[in-house]
């Protein structure tokens, strides 16, 4: 049990590392504080994968390495101004979408294609409305301004994202779990 631990401890950490490198393919938005990035890809694809316990774990190293000082936020950015800044609810957001996909995805015992578009459209409605409600206060915009800054223009590109980690996430969580790397749901016996 403590090497499963383990395992899962460091996969959590290796998506943490993979946040922080999908969180330097970003690209500015003329009108909004909020960059196109690959961190909502990275997310989602720890949550399928992981489940909510290691997902949102993965969530909070990343997190906590940002705060800490160091470059894994957008841009190559780090610290607390960046968690205080207009950016920062989509960050805190990553580990409160992280953990209710996981949970959304361990609902289902064999969870296929369909439901994990589900459950990573339910965790991205998640970062989109943490992300919007700071955005609001901290840029003191009114919530259709900030909805339309830190929202509406990452839709299509949330969607593109959520099928692609729906997609990769469920065949890797499989064959890992198939692999013994990943717990495997055990199935209740009927009477």
């Amino acid at each position: 049990m403590g090497s499963r631990r383990l395992r899962m401890q460091m996969m959590a950490a290796l998506f943490a590392g993979i946040t922080a490198a999908c969180a330097q393919i970003a690209f500015p938005v003329p009108f909004s504080p909020v960059p196109f990035t690959g961190q909502t890809l990275a997310v989602a694809l720890a949550a399928t994968i992981l489940g909510a316990r290691y997902g949102a774990l993965s969530m909070l190293i990343y997190t906590l390495m940002g705060a800490v000082g160091m470059r894994v936020f957008a841009e190559f950015s780090g610290g607390l101004h960046v968690l205080v800044g207009p950016t920062g609810g989509f960050i805190f957001g990553f580990i409160l979408g992280a953990y209710v996909t996981g949970k959304t995805i361990e609902l289902h015992r064999n969870p296929g294609f369909l439901w994990a578009v589900f459950a990573n459209a339910v965790g991205l409605v998640i970062i989109f409305a943490a992300g919007t409600a700071q955005l609001k206060f901290v840029a003191d915009l009114g919530w259709r301004e900030a909805a339309l800054a830190g929202v509406v223009p990452f839709i299509p590109t949330g969607v593109l994202k959520v099928v692609l980690a729906s997609a990769v996430g469920i065949v890797v969580r499989r064959r890992l779990q198939h692999m013994g790397v990943l717990h495997q749901p055990v199935r209740q016996k009927t009477a």
